[in-house]
């Protein structure tokens, strides 16, 4: 029994010896999200209007990162009370590893553009100070190993207490100009959540799949409410906001143990199981799609272009990924053992428990 009351045995029980099906769809569901908002985003800042898929990156706006982080510590449960070397290189060095090297090729890519806006010298500071204040898309990745570590570090204390302090600290809409603070007022609460709460929301998927039409009926009003919400504008409302982050991560849940259970659009899950891929390479072809296409003006269509844009983001990464397993380049998508500080386990990876 872990110190918050969870069940690691309980948690083990449910997922068995591989992966869960609804897990990978929700993972699915979430980094598609994440490629869409900047994709659409970026196109309509650099056209100067919005186009059609406008409204439905407002409608996720809500929970689009709080199911991420939820999902992100459903299974600590299960590696909470390792030894700190075994945890510090799961939980810190494995992402601190992909936030350096992807950091550092994301800067390649736009340290010309700097250094014409100012000199070489004020790019190499806005490189160094990548390490402090996150960089461009890969805040998610530079915030998990805060969020391991703050979680272990507390498990002593009364889950209820550091429950509530997070959610205080989201609900305070801190807004300081730093990222790493500013996300993680607003953040932790769901992560920390998913530890907390783990075993019910293994039950929440288990009634899902045993109820579909009591779960379609749930999400048709979750939908109902989080869109009417969204169009009042009261959405980013303290409370509000947690809640409907809350109520959006348990429909995401929802939603991908349905399509687990009817076995549709496997390649959404397929997203899912490498979305940390999909994560540390969109930037790249979905930034080019965009320049391209903006460019050049072959698509008038600013909502056409948004779409085409968030789909080559998509499997642009997932192309990535394969050229460089074909070419040997595996490092930039898994951790090269020189970069372990523990001994490495070689058996069935579960999702986020390594």
């Amino acid at each position: 029994m872990t110190p918050n009351g969870t069940s690691a045995v309980t948690v083990t029980s449910q997922i068995g010896s591989g992966r869960v099906d609804w897990v990978d769809y929700a993972k699915g569901i979430c980094i598609v999200m994440v490629v869409m908002m900047h994709s659409v985003l970026g196109v309509e800042l650099a056209a100067g209007a919005p186009g059609f898929m406008h409204p439905l990156v407002a409608f996720a706006k809500p929970f689009r990162m709080p199911d991420f982080f939820l999902i992100s510590g459903l299974f600590l449960p299960l590696v909470i009370d390792r030894d700190w070397r075994t945890y510090l290189d799961r939980k810190v060095v494995h992402f601190a590893y992909f936030y350096v090297l992807w950091v550092t090729i994301q800067f390649g890519f736009k340290a010309p553009a700097f250094a014409a806006e100012s000199s070489w010298a004020h790019a190499g500071y806005l490189y160094l100070e990548s390490f402090i204040e996150p960089f461009g898309t890969l805040w998610f990745i530079y915030l998990l190993p805060v969020f391991f570590l703050v979680t272990k570090a507390t498990r002593r204390l009364p889950p209820l207490l550091i429950w509530g302090l997070a959610a205080v600290l989201e609900m305070m809409h801190i807004s300081t100009g730093w990222t790493a603070i500013d996300e993680f007022a607003a953040r932790f609460v769901y992560f920390y959540s998913g530890y907390l709460l783990a075993d019910h929301v293994f039950a929440l998927s288990n009634r899902a799949r045993a109820n579909p039409g009591l779960a379609l009926a749930a999400l048709a009003l979750w939908a109902l409410v989080n869109e009417s919400l969204v169009r009042l504008g009261v959405s980013e409302w303290p409370l509000i906001s947690l809640v409907l982050g809350l109520a959006g991560a348990c429909a995401i849940v929802t939603i991908g143990t349905l399509m687990a259970q009817m076995q549709w659009l496997k390649s959404l899950r397929f997203c899912g199981e490498h979305s940390i891929v999909i994560y540390l390479a969109f930037f790249l072809p979905m930034a080019a799609t965009r320049t391209v296409l903006l460019r050049t003006g072959l698509i008038p269509d600013v909502g056409a272009i948004s779409l085409i844009v968030t789909l080559c983001g998509l499997f642009g990464a997932l192309a990535i990924w394969q050229i460089a397993i074909k070419i040997g380049a595996n490092f930039l998508f898994e951790r090269p053992e020189a970069f372990w500080i523990a001994p490495k386990k070689r058996s069935a990876a579960l999702q986020a428990a390594e």
